[in-house]
């Protein structure tokens, strides 16, 4: 039988989640069975246009679904995934996990005691620039990253570190790797338009060496998604809004006896969704009962040096004296 599935939250994110789920079951690759919300107007309407059906309360997909995307705000991941877990079905949490590594510790708990699959959707690792790229990376030494989107009321009740830079907090420690330890975090960051931290930079040392300078906006006026680092004898550019990816290495002296130059190398890529891959993966994962591709313990990883660089920015005599929400 094909892995029966629902997507809990069908905001402007959840809806993307739910469009292909549908796709896969049309394909034939899953049994799409419900979209969830408390708002029962968007809720009926993505069903509508899903033909799935349609509930505001997720406890009655319980019995119904094998495996779910849960893409409803921050605060309600945990309630909500370690009921399911813990009754067998399969999770993608979108990131951040949670609000609290303690609650992320109860999702991976639940997951054990139910034997199901916890995934993190950490999106930007589905990049089909960085699935380019990773085979390539080796020994990286220095970072640095930009991501600035415009403004948009969506993800408020988080502030931009869990919202956009966690992103990249979690490239950073894929790519160095997880069991490198962090030596140091030192971190800027300012409300703009709300009462949270709007915009924020961050130094990130790790016990190889290897330093990463993050830098992350919600108010700017362009969209800019963009990573470099220096790894021995490469300079690797990224760019994952336009999936571009490149290597610049010092190419040999040729046999004329000139100066050795730079030899860029474009990486091939294959332009695919990175949501449907994500889903994808997470299903396949959850077939194989074998581990997803971002774990929880990962995505508690990326939470936990989100923390540690909230705590820092909050810390700075900037804003220490600013009544924000932390």
């Amino acid at each position: 039988m094909n892995i029966r599935t629902a997507v809990i939250g069908v905001g402007s994110l959840g809806r993307q989640h739910a469009r292909i789920h549908a796709a896969l079951a049309a394909e034939g690759k899953s049994e799409f069975v419900a979209v969830c919300d408390t708002n029962e107007a968007t809720a009926r309407a993505v069903a509508e246009e899903r033909g799935v059906r349609w509930t505001p309360d997720w406890r009655t997909l319980s019995g119904e679904v094998d495996a779910v995307s849960l893409a409803t705000p921050t605060e309600s991941h945990a309630e909500i995934a370690c009921a399911l877990l813990e009754a067998g079905v399969h999770v993608l949490v979108e990131k951040p996990i949670s609000r609290t590594l303690e609650e992320a510790d109860q999702m991976i708990e639940a997951a054990r005691r139910g034997g199901a699959t916890l995934m993190v959707g950490h999106l930007e690792r589905f990049n089909p620039a960085l699935v380019a790229l990773k085979p390539h990376v080796k020994h990286p030494v220095y970072f640095e990253i930009h991501r600035v989107g415009q403004f948009t009321a969506r993800s408020l009740d988080i502030d931009v570190v869990l919202d956009l830079m966690i992103h990249d907090l979690d490239i950073v420690l894929w790519l160095v790797g997880h069991d490198v330890e962090v030596t140091d975090v030192r971190g800027v960051g300012l409300p703009v338009l709300t009462n949270r931290v709007d915009a924020a930079n961050a130094r990130i040392e790790f016990a190889t060496g290897a330093v990463a300078n993050i830098t992350a906006s919600r108010v700017g006026t362009e969209k800019i998604r963009k990573m470099r680092f220096f790894q021995p004898h490469d300079y690797v550019a990224v760019d994952y809004a336009t999936r571009h990816a490149s290597i610049s290495s010092l190419a040999p002296p040729s046999s004329t006896g000139s100066w050795p130059g730079v030899q860029v190398r474009n990486l091939d890529i294959v332009d695919v969704e990175p949501l449907r891959t994500e889903i994808e993966l997470f299903l396949g994962a959850a077939r194989a009962q074998r581990p997803a591709p971002v774990t929880g313990e990962e995505g508690r990883h990326a939470l936990a040096l989100a923390e540690r660089l909230l705590a820092r920015i909050h810390e700075h005599p900037i804003i220490a004296g600013m009544k924000l929400q932390f």
